[in-house]
């Protein structure tokens, strides 16, 4: 004797177009993998240009920082660590990174800082004198 089948709204799912298409995109990131793009605050001073960049567990020999002209481009590469055992979830991103910004004109290339601490990436990319505001005096009455 077979049993009656029992449905309820909780048991039947919708059709879901972007659902497949999400898990084509999965699948074609890791046939072809392409550098992604770590998260960062940008902040802007009258003297500079502050950028803090996560990249948490990554050495620093493993990061790049090259200033050209007032292209400011930070890459590297999160390497996959050797692990025992069977992955039940991977969701930490591994592979090359980039993370470039094009800057205003009037930037200090030669005193260009970067530090990492706590796995935060400190760009400091100081402005000319020329490009920084100053204030004029206002003559007459």
């Amino acid at each position: 004797m077979a049993l009656p089948a029992m449905r309820s709204a909780s048991t039947v799912s919708r059709w879901d177009p972007f659902r497949d298409f999400g898990e084509l995109t999965r699948w074609f990131d890791s046939a072809v993998p392409q550098p992604w793009s770590p998260s960062a605050d940008v902040a802007e001073t009258d003297t500079e240009y502050l950028f803090d960049v996560e990249l948490p567990g990554i050495n620093r020999d493993d990061i790049a920082v090259d200033l050209t002209g007032n292209r400011l481009a930070i890459t590297g590469e999160v390497k996959e660590q050797e692990r025992e055992g069977r992955f039940h979830r991977r969701t930490r991103r591994t592979g090359k990174f980039s993370y470039r910004v094009l800057l205003p004109r009037g930037v200090d290339g030669d005193k260009v800082e970067a530090t990492l601490d706590n796995g935060v990436l400190t760009v400091r990319v100081p402005k000319t004198e020329t490009a920084q505001p100053r204030r004029i005096e206002i003559s007459g009455k």
